[in-house]
């Protein structure tokens, strides 16, 4: 008989869910680690909070003041009472596959109703309020009324449209918005700035209740433009897959936010980080190709080769709403001159200075000033305006955390019984925190 075999002392099974071990003597290469913080870079925070809220500011007011001061002539601009009449501007966009929602109908109160809504939600977007849907309400005026009539315009109208766009996917309300502030306020109610349960919002719900059941309203009757997989925003994808896409995804993002605070949330707020950064490289990208295309346009200009091409146009009655200053300047030969080939210096060498913060800093208020003297000079205040407005990406964050002081110092002043506890931080209303190194808050081109 052979003795038992003694029993074998248990090993505790070995962990099947712990990290894998790098091979020993593996070092982490330089370009894995850039790659590493980058992606860590732009899906960690939405970058440039400061420039982002500029641009919302900027354009929603440039298009503000532009409806308001057309108001009397609305109707001969965008309206029916327009040359460009009803069946032309339909003929048009079935032709060039624009959307505007004011080919719906050829009746003057719904014109007039579109008119309104696009001051209102313009208004409303400078302010930031409910900057997520004002901007699409925004976006659907712009894009209304300029594919209504696209033979008016001066070129600025060409940046709010491309802008008003892009806004769409930015956290443009971060700071220096009502959003903001309300947020702070419920931060300061909840004693924690991420609150697990966030309010019922009951004026969010009614007003995504109320847009979808027009935008189903319009869907079901057949409305021009409206099409899921035809001319869109892009390719192969129609404005009726955008416009409930991102209907859907506004009430997606409360329902996370409500039930479901945790890992649904974080991956919502990742994509629509990543989101905004990207949309922040297209806007820099897109300046720099207005800028770079119109300087080396200029320079086959047999006109700006000579030195001469600013003469011209202030010597035209249409743009001169100073003709004392204009001929004042357009009779000096040498600043004609300067002018001519400063123009052209700044447009073309502008791309290439980005990486150097000082020189980029240099040519921006050079930019500056230059559509400041548009305005001034040719009377298209418009589209110096959307210029300067365009440029803001490119500012410094500390400039604008100073600016944001200095402005929140004048209104305290002003209106001191809003100041108080609880009241705006000097460097910005609800902004995040910045180091005090220049551009703490953005990507390099806007440090």
């Amino acid at each position: 008989m052979t003795s038992p075999t003694p029993p074998q002392p248990r090993t505790a099974p070995q962990a099947t869910d712990a990290p894998a071990q790098a091979p020993a003597g593996y070092q982490e290469t330089r370009i894995e680690r850039a790659i590493g913080r980058g992606f860590t870079r732009v899906t960690a925070r939405a970058l440039a909070p400061y420039q982002t809220a500029v641009i919302r500011i900027g354009f929603a007011g440039t298009w503000l003041l532009f409806l308001l001061r057309e108001w009397p002539y609305r109707q001969q601009l965008y309206g029916p009472a327009g040359p460009f009449d009803f069946g032309m501007a339909r003929q048009l966009l079935n032709g060039n596959h624009g959307f505007s929602v004011l080919v719906w109908s050829d009746s003057r109160g719904w014109f007039e109703c579109v008119y309104f809504l696009a001051i209102v939600a313009s208004a409303l977007l400078m302010l930031g309020w409910r900057t997520r849907t004002m901007s699409v309400l925004f976006m659907v005026g712009v894009l209304s009324l300029q594919n209504r009539s696209v033979f008016i315009g001066d070129g600025g109208d060409n940046v709010i449209h491309l802008m008003a766009m892009y806004l769409v996917l930015t956290r443009c309300g971060q700071v220096w918005s009502l959003d903001a502030r309300r947020a702070r306020r419920a931060a300061a109610t909840s004693g924690t700035e991420d609150a697990a349960a966030p309010p019922r919002d009951v004026t969010g719900i009614v007003l995504w209740a109320v847009l979808g059941l027009a935008l189903a309203v319009a869907q079901l009757q057949g409305a021009a433009g409206l099409t899921w997989f035809g001319h869109g925003p892009f390719p192969h994808f129609g404005w009726s897959l955008a416009l409930w896409g991102l209907w859907a995804a506004h009430g997606l993002w409360w329902a996370v936010q409500r039930y479901a605070p945790g890992e649904p949330r974080t991956v919502l707020d990742t994509l629509a980080k990543l989101a905004h950064n990207a949309v922040l490289l297209v806007i820099m990208v897109e300046v720099c190709l207005v800028y770079a295309t119109a300087g080396w346009y200029k320079i086959q200009g047999s006109r700006w080769q000579d030195g001469t091409a600013v003469f011209y146009p202030m010597h035209l009655d249409y743009f001169s709403p100073w003709p004392g200053l204009s001929q004042l300047l357009g009779s000096n030969g040498l600043m004609v001159m300067l002018i001519t080939y400063g123009t052209v210096i700044v447009q073309v060498a502008f791309p290439f200075t980005l990486f150097n913060r000082r020189l980029k800093n240099v040519l921006l208020v050079a930019m500056i000033c230059e559509h400041l003297s548009i305005a001034v000079l040719l009377g298209l205040p418009f589209f110096s305006l959307a210029m300067i407005t365009a440029d803001a990406v490119f500012l410094p964050t500390n400039f604008l955390t100073w600016l944001g002081g200095r402005l929140s110092h004048l209104r305290r002043r002003l209106f001191p019984r809003t100041g108080g506890p609880g009241s705006e931080a000097a460097s910005g209303d609800g902004a995040p925190e910045v180091t005090a190194r220049s551009g703490g808050d953005g990507p390099a081109l806007v440090e």
